[in-house]
């Protein structure tokens, strides 16, 4: 709501967000983010963007208002959805997946973000994150499985003592009964989801969707038949992937070598 507030009294007073931003000393993404509500307004933004806006007090007074949480908005749904889940199986092609990150390695990721996040938001993300994590070992235990593709497993995000660090939790979690992660082999030429990542969920009553996030935000599968068709993905992609085992052998040996 604050973003859109933003919104409308900038629009109101004729400024672009480039004009905006550079009136109140920050950059057009920043100003996109806020009025998007995909990030905070911070350090004296909102009573600058007061004054240069003409809104005359508004938006300081909803600013005092304003509630943040420091997951996307279009991300918020997708937890609630994922932390009821029976099943959950995910496709990922840049980094390890969330439910997967070391500590150190989630907080290499959050750092390295455009426009930067500041420390407490880090914070914030990172605490949000590895509470996620207590899927994996919340009763009734669900069905886990990933399909990663070989690239996440060898850029050393955080430095190569954090790449190893996380590729022997990988190990670690791969341990668990239901927990299934296998690596699609490097020297593939094509498979059915170059198209990018996605995580399907199925819930208590059996309800099945799909998740697909981008750069600009996420959103939710539910229909036929372009639900069924990732589902069918999916098993293809488990198909031609290495076993469980053959990529647990190449994990472990990934971290020998660093």
């Amino acid at each position: 709501m604050f973003g859109a507030l933003l919104r409308f009294f900038r629009e109101q007073a004729g400024i672009s967000q480039e004009s905006l931003g550079a009136r109140i000393r920050f950059s057009k993404s920043q100003v996109a983010m806020v009025e998007r509500g995909e990030r905070p307004p911070k350090n004296g933004f909102v009573p600058a963007a007061d004054a240069a806006t003409g809104a005359q007090g508004a938006l300081i007074t909803a600013g005092e208002k304003l509630n943040v949480n420091a997951l996307p908005h279009w991300f918020a749904e997708f937890k609630d959805e994922e932390a009821g889940a029976v099943a959950r199986h995910a496709y990922e092609t840049h980094v390890v997946p969330g439910l997967l990150q070391t500590e150190p390695y989630a907080r290499a990721v959050l750092s390295g973000q455009y426009p930067a996040f500041d420390d407490d938001e880090i914070e914030a993300k990172l605490l949000l994150r590895l509470a996620r994590q207590n899927l994996l070992s919340r009763k009734p235990l669900p069905n886990i499985s990933f399909v990663l593709e070989a690239a996440p497993l060898t850029r050393p995000i955080g430095g190569p003592h954090i790449l190893r660090e996380q590729l022997l939790h990988l190990r670690e979690v791969a341990g668990l009964r239901h927990v299934q992660i296998q690596v699609m082999p490097p020297g593939r030429q094509s498979h059915p989801a170059l198209d990018g990542p996605f995580v399907l969920l199925e819930n208590a009553e059996r309800r099945q969707l799909a998740y697909v996030e981008g750069q600009g935000g996420g959103f939710f599968i539910t229909e036929q038949p372009a639900l069924g068709d990732l589902f069918g993905k999916y098993g293809l992609l488990r198909a031609q992937a290495y076993t469980p085992e053959e990529s647990l052998t190449m994990i472990e040996k990934m971290a020998e070598e660093l």
